[in-house]
């Protein structure tokens, strides 16, 4: 009987040939489960790259979302700053006082009449301040409304009796010159009562020295500029009381700003140079002469509405100001009551009493 051949051994050709068809089979499959795993990688990725104070977002260097400064809008480098302090300083504005120290690096002014027709400025810092900040003056009440809202250190000497009153009750963070010598000097180049300095570092190392370590408020709301085609406010005259202290802006459009003048001169800052807000707000005010002020000064009315005129991107807008109490934010509304968004940079608050000041423009 023949015996049955046994099966041949596949050859080394024969085995190559399964392997591809195997391969080939299920070359889909595998390229579906890596495009499947490599989108669940991005994925995960993705999510963690995006969340705030990760290790991947301190790599990368930056935020999904810029972050802005809460005082003038301008973008900032990281959370921590926008939650500094900040430090409001009573800054003279007479004769002897010119040119003021610190004016240009403030984020927001408040301008009033202070006593006698000469008006005085309420300059607010945060972060990074000035290194020669004065003359530093005293504080009126109305001024202490102003700074409220921001959760201010006030930097002053001493102050009109209601203000004193007010600012030493326990409420504000109060860093009057009389109490915090160390802080505040005066300069050898001008005559008292017009030489008291201070500084951007002193100022915050009183801060930390009191604990006064964030300032938690909300402002005004801000926007990127767009400066207008064919503007149709670029100049503007507010007076105050006296060709001493009226004011006047000539906007230029080049760098979407107004250069303030003073006595129909360019009003500077004595080591920054040509003052030049990015927003200029005017305020009708009211003043009155309140029972409990026994120094006579006429306070200006900060709380209750008024009009105001807005000035940016080279236009004017007629508006409504609004505050309700001491603590409340001062608001700026348009006619049909929305809050009106304020250029990012400097803004420069001018208050004054129909009658006795005026503004106009051009």
């Amino acid at each position: 009987m023949r015996r049955p051949t046994p099966p041949s051994s596949p050859t080394k050709t024969t085995r190559l040939a399964r392997l591809r068809g195997y391969i080939n089979q299920h070359r889909t499959a595998s390229l579906l489960i890596f495009g499947a795993v490599a989108v669940c990688a991005g994925l995960i990725g993705l999510f963690l790259f995006s969340q705030p104070g990760s290790p991947f977002e301190s790599m990368l260097g930056h935020r999904k979302q810029p972050l802005y400064s809460p005082l003038t809008g301008l973008q900032v480098s990281d959370e921590a700053t926008t939650k500094q302090p900040v430090t409001a300083v009573m800054i003279e504005n007479s004769p002897d006082a010119r040119p003021q120290s610190g004016l240009a690096g403030a984020g927001v002014v408040y301008e009033a009449v202070a006593e006698g027709g000469i008006t005085r400025f309420l300059a607010l810092y945060q972060g990074d301040k000035p290194q020669l900040i004065g003359p530093v003056r005293s504080l009126r009440l109305y001024y202490l409304s102003w700074a409220a809202p921001y959760q201010a250190s006030i930097a002053h000497v001493g102050g009109s009796g209601n203000a004193l009153a007010e600012v030493r009750n326990g409420s504000y963070r109060d860093i009057d010159q009389f109490y915090n010598e160390a802080s505040y000097w005066r300069s050898a180049d001008r005559a008292a009562p017009h030489n008291v300095y201070t500084s951007g570092a002193k100022l915050d190392q009183l801060n930390q020295q009191k604990g006064f370590h964030n300032s938690q408020f909300s402002s005004f709301s801000r926007s990127d500029e767009q400066p207008a085609d064919n503007p149709n406010a670029s100049q503007i005259a507010i007076n105050f009381s006296s060709p001493l202290y009226n004011t006047s802006y000539n906007y230029d459009k080049a760098s979407n700003s107004y250069h303030r003048q003073l006595t129909g001169a360019p009003h500077k800052d004595r080591e920054a140079g040509q003052l030049q807000p990015k927003v200029v707000v005017a305020l009708e005010v009211a003043t009155e002469l309140r029972a409990n002020n026994s120094d006579g000064y006429q306070d200006v009315v900060t709380s209750g509405n008024g009009k105001a005129y807005v000035f940016q991107n080279g236009t004017v807008t007629q508006a409504t100001w609004q505050k309700a109490n001491t603590k409340s934010p001062l608001q700026l509304k348009d006619n049909e009551g929305r809050d009106l968004s304020l250029v990012r940079g400097q803004t420069w608050v001018a208050a004054f009493t129909p009658g006795r000041g005026s503004i106009s423009w051009q």
